[in-house]
């Protein structure tokens, strides 16, 4: 769902525009008529490759997300966001690419005891899509490092937004919130709910891509955090979307807290988030 704003912005802007995705996730009705399409899987190297061709840029946010279902299924999201990645990253190189600017995950910080989280955090991973991300950032360093491809890694903070998916294994706690509710159904409370997140929306994402597109300081595979700076329980989210809860049992490979530093992002890209938690819930209904 991230792809489909930063492609009507990057539209909207002039530029020309090649979208690659194999549907599995996303939605045709959200494919903005302006960008030429692409109903290609990031795993078929042969078949991606030629896209290539002629681009300066690319944004790379394939991926399959979400933890649980890489938990329950390691093997196809290794291939998505491992070798998918990496696929990407030797197509680059082969075009003679400009940069690639890759969706990175907070999840790779795990357990951090110290918050708000720094770049410079050591990883700890406890699942295999926080491994599988968190490797896609080594790729990206590593291509500087070898060939000379700019790469710089956005790690994003729990996004959320309009068009973001509201049911089955990849609909995030906000995106199942506002369709429970929908349904006049209590919300699902993991565990106690005092666990924290920090929640980003979609249009500060969306700015953040363009932003490290476009400057020059940011291309060495640079980790970058992307988040509010600020985390709210998802009680406190539950009590934004007004409506009565139920709580099920806490899950595995989950932490427990999220905070993100995002001076780094202020000082190297001028960038900081501009939507707050309960008007980015408000765009999300209407």
């Amino acid at each position: 769902f991230i792809g489909s704003h930063l492609v009507d912005e990057l539209v909207k802007q002039g530029h020309k525009i090649k979208i690659i995705d194999n549907l599995s996730t996303g939605r045709k009705e959200y494919l903005n008529p302006g960008a030429e399409f692409f109903e290609l899987d990031i795993r078929d190297f042969e078949k991606i490759r030629p896209v290539f061709d002629g681009v300066e840029m690319v944004f790379h946010l394939a991926a399959q997300p979400r933890i649980q279902p890489s938990i329950a299924n390691p093997r196809e999201s290794n291939g998505n966001n491992i070798d998918g990645t990496l696929n990407v990253l030797v197509a680059a190189r082969d075009a003679g690419v400009k940069k690639v600017i890759y969706s990175a995950s907070s999840s790779a910080y795990g357990l951090s005891p110290k918050l708000p989280l720094t770049e410079d955090a050591p990883a700890d991973c406890l699942n295999p899509y926080s491994l599988q991300k968190y490797v896609g950032e080594l790729y990206m360093k590593l291509f500087y490092r070898l060939y000379k491809l700019n790469t710089v890694c956005l790690r994003y903070f729990n996004v959320y937004g309009p068009r973001q998916p509201l049911e089955g294994a990849y609909a995030t706690v906000i995106g199942i919130f506002l369709r429970q509710k929908a349904k006049g159904e209590p919300l699902t409370i993991v565990g106690d709910g005092e666990q924290t997140r920090d929640f980003t929306y979609v249009g500060d994402i969306v700015r953040a891509n363009i932003l490290a597109s476009e400057n020059p300081k940011a291309g060495g595979g640079e980790v970058i955090n992307i988040g509010s700076g600020k985390n709210y329980s998802i009680n406190q989210i539950a009590s934004f979307i007004d409506n009565p809860t139920v709580n099920i049992p806490p899950r595995d490979g989950e932490a427990r807290d999220t905070l993100a530093d995002i001076g780094k992002a202020k000082e190297l890209l001028g960038w900081e988030p501009r939507v707050h938690i309960e008007e980015g819930i408000k765009n999300c209904r209407a």
